[in-house]
């Protein structure tokens, strides 16, 4: 995975609020948290034993190899063409010509662990590479990546997958280590929703190779996901549960208003369409109290040609993006999700 493709992605998460998503309340895991501070890198196989004899069960042993990795492993930053200033590290597999060949996830695992640093199938493959020392069954997803400035579609992250207690679970270590800024800095902040993430959320953002690892009994063809506008955890903790324009991009042209439709499973306080990723709280519409299951229909006016994304914030969060594919005039179809002025 290029550069590149990481920075657009970790950008991306620079711009979302961060979300905790919240255990339930047998799920405390205060105290691993904290013992992981006291746990040195070393190879894989005893960073593995002494993260898994933290917990008890197997969800706090994944927690604690979870935790380690986003505490102790940075993102790959740094350029590729590096100044003398900045010497490349140089690892050097142990000269033991009797030891078996370790796998490529062995290798690469190590890798991250003498280098401190790594891309996200670096991060990937320490998870399961440390989870196979722990005895905890785990996989490596491949898939698509939904980011804020995605244009196509296709394979551009890795992830993981853990069976604890008879069932699946997804999980994100690298998008739960901290985020890259626009200036080429990693900043180190963790995020707790990409942690056993439920799979009807974390399909918002993640789409896999496989459907199968959606973990959905239904999940969205490739086509469908693809075009679909970019949910945020906004359009999660507003109970959104239809939206139109279904298509993730409209064409307008300067003058049109776009006509946003919710429907809701929960109360939506506040809304605000705009064509900025910042919320200017001097512009949110304040709405009469509604119950959850109302239609709420937004207008939108396009003012300029300037911007290429629509945001629609609610309850003072960013929950959806559209793509904006501006033209000079277009034709009136009230199936498009625009209208002509009034």
């Amino acid at each position: 995975m290029t550069l590149a493709a990481l920075k657009i992605i970790f950008c991306i998460l620079s711009l979302i609020p961060i979300c905790f998503y919240s255990q339930s309340k047998q799920d405390n895991f205060y105290d691993i948290d904290n013992k992981i501070e006291s746990i040195a890198s070393g190879n894989t196989d005893t960073l593995a034993k002494k993260l898994a004899a933290l917990g008890n069960t197997e969800k706090e042993k994944v927690r604690a190899i979870f935790r380690w990795i986003t505490q102790n492993i940075d993102y790959n930053v740094r350029p590729i063409g590096r100044s003398k200033k900045t010497p490349a590290l140089f690892y050097e597999e142990p000269d033991d010509s009797s030891a078996p060949f370790p796998s490529l996830n062995e290798r690469v695992a190590r890798k991250v662990l003498y280098k401190g640093v790594a891309f996200c199938e670096g991060y990937s493959r320490l998870f399961k590479t440390l989870c196979d020392h722990a005895g905890i069954k785990s996989e490596i997803i491949y898939g698509y990546a939904r980011t804020n400035t995605s244009r196509k579609f296709g394979i551009n992250h890795a992830w993981n997958a853990v069976y604890i207690d008879s069932t699946w679970h997804l999980l994100d270590v690298t998008w739960a280590s901290g985020v890259v800024s626009f200036a080429n800095e990693y900043i180190r902040q963790y995020n707790n929703f990409y942690f056993l993430t439920p799979p009807e959320e974390f399909i918002r953002d993640h789409y896999p190779e496989d459907p199968q690892w959606t973990l959905l009994s239904n999940p969205p063809v490739y086509r469908e996901y693809s075009q679909s506008p970019f949910r945020y955890s906004g359009y999660v903790k507003a109970g959104i549960n239809s939206h139109f324009p279904a298509k993730g991009v409209i064409d307008v042209a300067v003058g049109d208003s776009i006509l946003i439709e919710l429907k809701s499973k929960r109360e939506i306080r506040n809304y605000l369409v705009s064509e900025s990723p910042v919320l200017d709280t001097t512009k949110v519409i304040t709405l009469p109290p509604n119950a959850g299951g109302e239609k709420l229909s937004f207008k939108h006016n396009v003012t300029t040609v300037n911007s290429e994304w629509l945001y629609v914030f609610c309850n003072d969060e960013l929950a959806m993006r559209y793509k904006l594919n501006k033209k000079r005039s277009i034709a009136v179809n009230d199936r498009t999700g625009f209208l002509k002025p009034e």
